[in-house]
């Protein structure tokens, strides 16, 4: 069978596919909702294709595909096959040493600097934020922020005399021995540190503010910058928000369309699937007046028999530049609309907390109904 019967020959239902070379060896790996449509665009003529594209069709000479029930276990699977097999054209997940730390350092003379890294080993009072999966993304976000705070001093020991960026308007004047410069230079740390940290993000406010004093000066060369500096910062935020949402080691029910009568029923555990099942769909019409009950039982039954509570006393989970993907995929998965999900708390485990449970268990289908009805209507009569 040739490429192209192959390709036709594919199913139109989510999952991972494996592009392999002349000599059999996997270069690429991808997840689809839709196998066929998404194999189809790599034998297809277009200008659109990236140069990394075009070279890596090229090389293709088979493939292979792994099938999955859902679209969110495609992307998991991705990951974790991506991580295994380290294909050569899959460089962004390939190499754990790739991901980028932003990190706040103390220098011997008791002062503060931002700084950039691959290693998250510091010496005692360094503070780091990541993993991030874009270096390229933290060195923007960081010479922005030098440049906008004026703390991009090129002497900040000196002092004595101004460095050559205090000329240009680039330094707070750390180099001059200057107290109060000193102090704004700790403040603009402070402001980095809390909006990282998930509080109040004062960094991004300060640079809105920024930005619309700019554009209402007609400077809109500057307000674009401002406006380009916030989409970076901002990411480095949500990344932060991610790791904090993986290190809650949170236990997640989830409930994903199969076909019209087949959900899967998901439990994750932090950012790692414990275990999956096929359940009949939610539909009171469809499956009669039991179904719900059926369900209902079945969920709570596999969420107690799953999910333990855990132990007051262990150590809080520290997420490693390993599971920065899974999280990723997660924590994306689950802010997406018309999604059906339960976050499990610890003290519904606990025995005399029935009710909680069942109530949360309950809505948990209802939102999966609602979640389908919306679909259907969106798709229109034809569909």
């Amino acid at each position: 069978m040739n490429l192209a019967e192959k390709v036709k020959a594919l199913p139109l239902t989510p999952g991972v596919y494996l592009m392999k070379d002349r000599l059999g060896h996997i270069i690429y790996v991808g997840k689809a909702k839709s196998l066929k449509k998404r194999v189809q665009t790599y034998f297809q003529h277009s200008k659109a294709h990236s140069p990394k594209v075009k070279r890596l069709i090229s090389n293709i000479r088979d493939f292979e595909v792994r099938l999955t029930d859902t679209e969110f276990e495609a992307f998991m699977l991705e990951c974790r096959l991506i991580k295994q097999l380290k294909p050569l054209y899959n460089k962004k997940m390939k190499n754990p040493l790739a991901y980028t730390y932003l990190v706040i350092r103390n220098s011997r003379e008791g002062r503060r600097r931002l700084d950039i890294t691959n290693d998250p080993a510091g010496q005692e009072g360094d503070l780091f934020f990541g993993p991030y999966t874009s270096r390229s993304t933290v060195e923007k976000t960081v010479q922005g922020l030098q440049e906008s705070y004026r703390i991009l001093c090129s002497n900040p020991y000196a002092g004595h005399s101004p460095c050559l960026n205090h000329s240009l308007g680039l330094c707070l004047g750390m180099c001059t021995g200057s107290e109060d410069a000193l102090r704004a230079y700790n403040a603009v740390l402070d402001k980095i540190i809390t909006s990282l940290n998930g509080n109040p993000p004062v960094v991004l406010q300060d640079l809105e503010q920024r930005m619309t004093e700019a554009a209402e000066m007609h400077n809109f060369e500057a307000a674009a910058k401002y406006r380009d500096l916030m989409k970076t910062v901002g990411s480095l935020i949500r990344n932060e928000k991610v790791i904090g949402f993986a290190e809650e080691d949170r236990n997640i029910v989830i409930l994903e369309p199969v076909n019209e009568r087949e959900a899967k029923l998901i439990l994750v555990k932090g950012n790692r699937i414990v275990r999956d099942t096929k359940v009949e769909a939610p539909d009171a019409d469809r499956n009669g007046p039991d179904a719900p009950h059926k369900l209902h039982t079945l969920v709570r039954s596999a969420i107690l028999g799953t999910f333990r509570p855990a132990d007051p006393a262990a150590p809080r989970l520290q997420i490693s530049r390993h599971d920065i993907d899974e999280a990723q995929i997660l924590y994306s998965f689950l802010q997406r609309s018309a999604r059906s999900y339960l976050i499990v708390p610890e003290h519904w485990l606990i025995p005399g907390h029935e009710g909680e449970l069942g109530e949360a268990v309950e809505g948990l289908i209802a939102g999966y109904v609602r979640a389908q009805n919306s679909a259907g209507d969106q798709d229109g009569p034809d569909a």
